[in-house]
């Protein structure tokens, strides 16, 4: 590639659809709450350790809350994605923040999955396999018709680039 020809690391422009906080949330708020009833009901049931067992599904409880509160919001900020004629651009993370790009010609494979949270929300999620180490990069939060537009014009677009893939 020339230096006019290459693809640089760059910000992605588009942002996740907005329902992916409400999602994050639930996420968040089902990680949290499982591990605190758990630890609720070992209280109840063995006498000696109900206080210590209690008040630690109590701080998991509200540790789950307040990242419910904040969490997904900031999530929210940060995650974005793009794709141009010649890649795929993504940033995620909030305090390990992650750039990733894949080139057309690298890209393997291109599956949208909508697990049951997701569909409840009416997302979806674009996974780009490519031949990297580093593993498939992956749009989350999307909107389930735009996820499913993106699949298919991401196939398009895959097919018509020159190149192997590896």
């Amino acid at each position: 590639m020339t230096g006019e020809d290459a693809v640089r690391l760059r910000p992605p422009r588009n942002a996740v659809d907005g329902r992916a906080v409400a999602w994050w949330r639930t996420q968040v708020l089902v990680a949290a709450a499982l591990p605190a009833a758990v630890l609720v009901v070992l209280g109840i049931l063995i006498g000696p350790a109900r206080v210590w067992l209690s008040a630690a599904g109590g701080a998991v409880a509200v540790l789950g809350l307040v990242a419910a509160a904040t969490l997904p919001a900031w999530w929210f900020r940060v995650h974005r994605w793009e794709v141009t004629e010649d890649a795929v651009y993504v940033r995620t993370g909030a305090l390990w923040q992650e750039w990733r790009i894949a080139p057309m010609s690298r890209i393997q494979t291109v599956d949208t999955v909508r697990g049951p949270l997701e569909q409840m929300f009416r997302l979806a999620t674009v996974t780009v396999t490519t031949a990297s180490s580093k593993g498939a990069l992956r749009i989350e939060g999307l909107d389930h018709e735009l996820a499913a537009g993106l699949a298919e014009r991401l196939t398009a677009i895959t097919q018509g680039t020159p190149g192997d893939a590896t």
